[in-house]
């Protein structure tokens, strides 16, 4: 992190930090996903390899602290909230930065209210076209502290590319999400057409459309908030290309690929495929993919038999975190919390649920000692928090025995 020394503090761990550091100078190539082991008193910690704040958090972060330091006595503004961790949010708005919007895009300080000389932070999901030209009318410098991850501006020119090239494209992400949202702002701009799905159900049905079955009436009922203007299935569906959301499930982008693949296919047949479909790179940022990948790693058969439970550390808006949980629970009872915080003196749990409700839980720690947990966090969660997180329950667990902390005891692999 490149976050200035004063900040250091808040988002640094001296546990978590330095096993961050240390397996990167054992292992500069990323080959071992084996987790790291931390014993603690009545707990064991099985710390995936790779986790937590990613490149472009750190440069959002980075850019944020910068436009304080460097702007004491003006007005500063971020277009919605920096990244989707509430702690680092709060600490933003605790030194004077102010929200022009709300994540889901609503106005909170309109525009005209800007004056000359006031800063506005772009976020690292980027923020969509429309809102930078807006910006840019009222005089706002906007690149001066542009924060948008440069993944995200990958899969931008990889849009435009593909765009040029007549492909009209399939954006594989949340619609609500920030930064679908400014991805699928820059479609309008570069594609002949774009549609954004969010799940395989929502694929299936666009494939009936891209085969030729199903009305444009049919069609334009299901789809009508998820494509461009002009959108005609007729000529759109033709030439597609794949792009998504960063954030997303690797697995799950690929496979929105070989199904919209497979249905051009048996419209118009192998042969001519290179014709009608853009055979993209997946375009998830690396972090995301390293994350899902030591989060699968957790799944492995040893590490597993291991494990009595597992919790992942990040926002309750952050996709990438929530893609962490929807991993480990094919195989744990998971519990997808915001940090300490979450965890009551009572030992109850506030956490976000599958259906996207959060709900609270009690008598979810294992009677059985060690309890044995498997840890990973989302690309916005700073190592302070995750040890916070290490160190409540290593708290409730003390408070049961009365005993006294030991020293940790870190260890590679299971």
């Amino acid at each position: 992190m490149k976050i200035p020394r004063s900040q250091e503090q808040k988002y640094f761990s001296d546990v978590v930090t330095s096993i961050r550091r240390r397996r990167t100078e054992d292992d500069p190539r990323k080959r071992d996903l084996s987790p790291t082991r931390i014993e603690r008193p009545g707990v064991s910690f099985l710390l995936a390899r790779h986790f937590g704040f990613c490149f472009g958090v750190d440069n959002a972060v980075e850019v944020a602290y910068r436009a304080l330091a460097e702007n004491p006595n003006k007005r500063i503004f971020l277009v919605s909230e920096m990244i989707h961790n509430p702690s680092v949010n709060a600490d933003l708005v605790g030194r004077g930065i102010q929200f022009l919007r709300t994540s889901d895009g609503k106005e909170i300080v309109p525009t005209s209210q800007l004056q000359k000389g006031d800063v506005v932070i772009v976020p690292a999901f980027g923020a969509p076209l429309a809102v930078m030209e807006e910006l840019s009318s009222a005089g706002i410098e906007v690149t001066a502290y542009d924060a948008t991850c440069p993944f995200v501006e990958k899969v931008w020119r990889r849009a435009a590319q593909l765009g040029k090239d007549g492909y009209s494209l399939v954006v594989h992400g949340k619609g609500y999400h920030e930064e679908t949202r400014a991805t699928f702002s820059r479609v309008q701009q570069c594609a002949p057409g774009g549609v954004v799905v969010k799940t395989l159900e929502e694929v299936d049905r666009l494939c009936l459309y891209i085969k030729g079955e199903g009305s444009r009436e049919g069609f334009y009922r299901e789809f009508e908030d998820k494509i461009t203007p002009e959108f005609d299935p007729e000529v759109h569906l033709r030439r597609l290309g794949v792009i998504n959301q960063t954030t997303m499930l690797a697995e799950e982008t690929k496979e929105v690929g070989r199904r919209v693949r497979l249905a051009l296919i048996e419209r118009f047949g192998a042969d001519s495929i290179q014709e009608h479909f853009a055979d993209t790179r997946d375009t998830l940022c690396y972090a995301t993919s390293e994350n899902q990948s030591a989060a699968r790693a957790l799944l492995s058969d040893s590490i597993s038999s291991a494990s009595d439970l597992a919790i992942v550390v990040g926002g309750f808006n952050s996709s990438n975190t929530a893609n962490l949980a929807t991993l480990l629970r094919k195989k744990f009872d998971t519990y997808h919390i915001r940090g300490a915080q979450d965890i009551g003196q009572d030992g109850v749990v506030s956490h976000l649920a599958p259906h996207a409700q959060v709900v609270q839980t009690a008598d979810w720690l294992p009677s059985s000692r060690p309890v044995r947990i498997a840890l990973t966090a989302g690309a916005s969660t700073p190592d302070a928090e995750i040890e916070g997180v290490m160190c409540r329950i290593e708290e409730l667990l003390r408070q049961e025995t009365s005993g006294t902390r030991d020293n940790v005891d870190v260890h590679r692999g299971n």
